[in-house]
């Protein structure tokens, strides 16, 4: 009887040590964290007849380095499906390392031609969002209602928020809860006047991304043209430049990593 005893305490020793394993293992696989990368749909600047979209190796530059990091990066649009590039951004200057990986990536290249669509994605189940730039987004993603909202919802609960380039102009209609601005009294960078200038499509755009943060109390923040530059305050992670793209990305890498 005690030997049968001995038996039946062992196998239930050994049963609850698998369970316990296998609920450590589900766990660690559950709290892979995840980021939401969110793209224009909107590819025409209008009566400048030039196609636009989301900046490449803004694009490209996040997906590789969250990913590589072991986070999952999901893609939408406003739209869903096939999200625009910028033609411009595909071209010798602008292609990077990232850029030609992406080019020769079957799984990126899918995930970039099948979007999900923003407002059918539970914002809640992701820990950051990356928004790359271009100046599709001008039009789109800075009047999007759902993703203001997810901004706003982000900000006020810590999760971080990265944006670079041309995506800090979403920033402008973003109001807290109490009714002020986000970005007032808040350390911020985005893509300048004198870039906008200096590529000669200041006259196409919509708004001054520079002048309306500025006005909203924002305390804008920025280096040399086309130069890399990051600046964090709080929860929201901003990036000057298509050359920030990189460091943001690293930036949100290792603050998801706390």
């Amino acid at each position: 009887m005690k030997n049968l005893l001995k038996t039946v305490a062992l196998a239930l020793l050994v049963t609850i040590g698998f369970l316990a394993n296998a609920q450590n293992t589900s766990y660690k696989i559950n709290k892979q964290k995840r980021v939401l990368l969110v793209m224009t749909s909107y590819d025409d600047m209008g009566i400048s007849g030039k196609q636009t979209g989301t900046w490449f190796t803004e694009l490209a530059a996040p997906y590789y380095i969250l990913t590589e990091a072991g986070y999952e990066v999901v893609l939408a649009s406003p739209n869903g499906g096939d999200a625009p590039v910028d033609l411009f951004s595909m071209k010798i200057p602008f292609t990077t390392q990232y850029t030609d990986k992406f080019l020769k990536d079957p799984v990126a290249l899918f995930a970039a031609k099948h979007t999900r669509k923003l407002r059918n994605v539970d914002y809640n189940s992701f820990d950051a969002v990356f928004i790359p730039g271009g100046y599709g987004l001008l039009t789109d993603l800075a009047s999007d209602q759902y993703l203001i909202k997810l901004i706003r919802d982000y900000f006020e609960s810590g999760r971080p928020i990265a944006m670079v380039c041309h995506a800090p102009a979403i920033l402008r209609d973003v109001k807290l809860t109490n009714g002020k601005y986000l970005v007032e009294g808040l350390n911020l960078t985005g893509f300048k006047d004198s870039e906008d200038a200096e590529i000669e499509l200041d006259r196409h755009l919509l708004f001054s991304l520079e002048q309306e943060l500025k006005r909203r109390g924002a305390n804008y923040k920025s280096v040399t043209n086309w130069a890399p530059n990051v600046v964090v305050d709080g929860a929201l992670m901003t990036g000057q430049s298509p050359a920030s793209a990189a460091p943001l990305a690293e930036a949100l890498r290792d603050r998801l990593k706390k």
